[in-house]
């Protein structure tokens, strides 16, 4: 049985009365702060397999955002998956332990600052596992019923570790979202929900405007929005999650850069600027952050520009 949180540092609130109160800040991308220490990540699972491999660079990882002011650390479970584990010859049993492992690291790296900070437990897309650059399209040809089973198991597995959320991120399609809502009923975690979009609509090609819809009477999702997204797009699509909702919006892009999945590897220039932060919680933004490529000097900025009084 594993522990929820480490007894001495547990958040006084939980993250959805955080929410309620104010502005929240997310960490940055886990993945550019791992090749930043040197990990090599062209294995298929991604930083998912130091799990197993080198699970101290992942809990370095964690601590460099909790020291740049994040309140809420993601775990490196977004490429973890039974079936991506079992390929590398690692059991049912064995992976569940590994995902387990993700939660625990990710509160270790945040007890240490003493400061009130909850742990997201990343349910990535479908997508992921086949780690192909699929999670960016969507519609793999799976209908909403085979897709809840893909991610029943795992979401159970994340939320026995006992995180804060579970952050079901990078959707790219309302079926998808769908399944993953019916696979957390019943866990008792608290989740939040941010599609993978391009301009306004998801990666599907759907208007943005029903793939919010899908959770405004939801009780159990405490955010909406977007992540992993061009920064331009991600204001206006923080005004239509808020209107569609009436939730509080999670929005936490990327770099701007371009992921090409057949190079594997980022093209093009960074846009994600720290200034934005006003323009999101304006229209309704109460969870930020960055996504891939977006470092822990980012975060410190974001701390820095929600810490101003011209907020």
């Amino acid at each position: 049985m594993h522990s929820a949180r480490t007894p001495d540092a547990p958040p006084r609130r939980t993250l959805g009365d955080a929410l309620a109160e104010g502005t929240v800040l997310l960490d940055g991308g886990l993945s550019n702060q791992l090749e930043a220490q040197g990990c090599d990540l062209s294995d298929a699972l991604w930083s998912a397999r130091l799990l197993s491999d080198a699970p101290q660079q992942i809990e370095a990882a964690h601590a460099a955002y909790a020291r740049a002011g994040a309140q809420v650390l993601i775990t490196a479970s977004y490429q973890a998956t039974f079936e991506g584990f079992a390929r590398r010859g690692i059991g049912r049993a064995g992976a569940a332990e590994l995902m387990a492992a993700s939660v625990e690291s990710a509160r270790r790296a945040g007890a240490v600052t003493g400061r009130e900070l909850w742990v997201a437990a990343s349910v990535g897309p479908y997508g992921a596992m086949l780690a192909d650059g699929s999670e960016y399209r969507g519609r793999y040809g799976l209908t909403v019923r085979e897709l809840e089973r893909f991610h029943r198991p795992r979401a159970e597995a994340l939320a026995g570790a006992g995180p804060d959320v579970l952050a079901l991120e990078t959707v790219p399609d309302i079926d998808e979202a769908e399944a993953l809502l019916r696979a957390v009923e019943g866990l008792g975690v608290p989740v939040w929900l941010s599609y993978s979009v391009d301009g306004d609509r998801t990666r599907a090609g759907q208007p943005l405007e029903e793939a919010f819809a899908l959770v405004s009477g939801a009780d159990q999702v405490v955010a909406v929005g977007v992540n992993c997204c061009d920064p331009a797009d991600a204001g206006r699509a923080v005004e239509m999650a808020a209107a569609a909702t009436g939730k509080p919006v999670v929005v936490y892009p990327n770099s701007g850069e371009e992921w090409d999945a057949d190079g594997r590897g980022w093209t093009g220039k960074g846009t994600f600027e720290a200034d934005r932060v006003r323009e999101w919680r304006r229209a309704g933004a109460r969870l930020v952050g960055g996504c891939c490529r977006v470092g822990p000097s980012a975060i410190a900025a974001l701390a820095d520009r929600l810490a101003s009084s011209e907020v």
